[in-house]
């Protein structure tokens, strides 16, 4: 088996697949590539059990087709110091032999049998759905959501998100009980009601590959897994099992007092007073009154304290409202408008963060903050 490819362009493929490998794989061959070689198309392939990368590049000069794992480590750490240039890559198929020629020079490693590698899962035709969406659109609703999944292993649906397709519109969801994210989307939709719990680790993969691709991506899934088609990658995982909790009834309804604020002006306030909080706690507490906000924070224990007033636009009776600093910040840099509008009900009930303008009408955004309690 030989094939000549560029080594810029087999570098760019291999990284965006790379991030799936683990470093502490549990079967020796998932530290290699896949390397599968059909006539003119070369099939690359990346594991680690839960969550498998494909990528296609088609190869112009080559001979012969075979299957055969390349280690990850030695390929990546040797493409990353070549200039761009062509690669011929003579393959023993019955010694698993590699011998890599450049311009200047021979490099030498063994393979090993591709056949050892994990077969990919196939979804049960019964209980497969499927949709079609933008790449777009799947992009920032995992880029919107996945911040905010938890890292609690006794609750693992926390640590995915949902998405839940419908005739009418997409929902992605994640939340960690402190904080919960929706982003939906009218221009996506599905034939069918349908939904599955995507984990954190394939969510950000996919975050990673979506900016090199344009188009459509195709979605399919059953009980057990997912895999998502794109025009020059294919990601396939195994999915969170159990129910999501039912997130529409933690979103507050009535919500009387209403603040309009500009976003960096606020986030940049936060960074600074945040910097005097309790390291326990962390706490801020944000004083709403006539049109200004007044954000402050201290420390009994080390006798520091700070506040800086802001001016908003403040519908609604005086109130007194505390959060805990980090996730406030963490919500309002996921926010892309300009201005932001929080809406509270009291100081007991959980605070809605909306863009005060979306990027496209088909969107809604809406991020929620459970507060904490003040001491009086």
């Amino acid at each position: 088996m030989k094939f000549v490819v560029s080594s810029s362009e087999l570098l760019s493929h291999l990284q965006a697949i790379s991030r799936v490998i683990s470093t502490k794989n549990t079967l020796p061959i998932l530290d290699n590539f896949l390397f599968n070689l059909n006539k003119n198309e070369l099939e690359i392939t990346a594991s680690d059990l839960e969550s498998t990368l494909i990528t296609k590049m088609s190869i112009e000069n080559s001979e012969g087709s075979g299957l055969i794992a390349i280690p990850a480590r030695i390929l990546l750490d040797m493409l990353k110091e070549f200039s761009a240039q062509p690669l011929t890559f003579d393959i023993n198929m019955d010694t698993l032999a590699i011998v890599i020629n450049s311009e200047n020079g021979k490099f030498n490693a063994m393979g090993q049998n591709g056949v050892d590698f994990p077969v990919l899962p196939v979804l049960k035709k019964e209980k497969k759905n499927s949709f079609t969406l933008n790449s777009e659109v799947l992009l920032a609703g995992i880029s919107r959501t996945v911040f905010a999944t938890a890292d609690d292993e006794l609750r693992p649906v926390m640590g995915g998100i949902l998405i839940e397709a419908s005739p009418e519109k997409l929902t992605f969801v994640a939340s960690d009980a402190h904080k919960l994210v929706r982003y939906q989307r009218t221009d996506a939709k599905a034939d069918t009601a349908c939904s599955f719990i995507l984990p954190k680790k394939p969510a950000t993969l996919l975050k990673n590959i979506l900016p090199k691709e344009a188009g459509p991506v195709s979605v399919e899934f059953d009980d057990k897994n997912a895999s998502f088609t794109l025009a020059g990658y294919k990601a396939v995982c195994r999915l969170v099992e159990g129910n999501y909790p039912n997130y529409n009834s933690v979103i507050p309804k009535n919500n009387p007092r209403k603040l309009t604020i500009d976003r960096s002006e606020f986030y940049n306030t936060l960074r600074r007073v945040s910097v005097f909080s309790n390291q326990a706690s962390n706490l801020v507490r944000l004083h709403l009154t006539g049109n200004q906000i007044t954000v402050s924070a201290q420390d009994i224990d080390f006798s520091i304290s700070a506040y800086e007033r802001i001016k908003c636009q403040y519908e609604g009776d005086e109130m007194e409202i505390g959060f805990k600093s980090g996730f406030l910040l963490e919500i309002l840099a996921n926010l892309n408008s300009q201005d932001v509008i929080i809406e509270l009900a009291d100081p007991t009930r959980a605070g809605l963060f909306l863009p005060a303008e979306t990027e496209t009408e088909a969107e809604d955004l809406l991020m929620l903050l459970m507060p904490m309690m003040i001491n009086a």
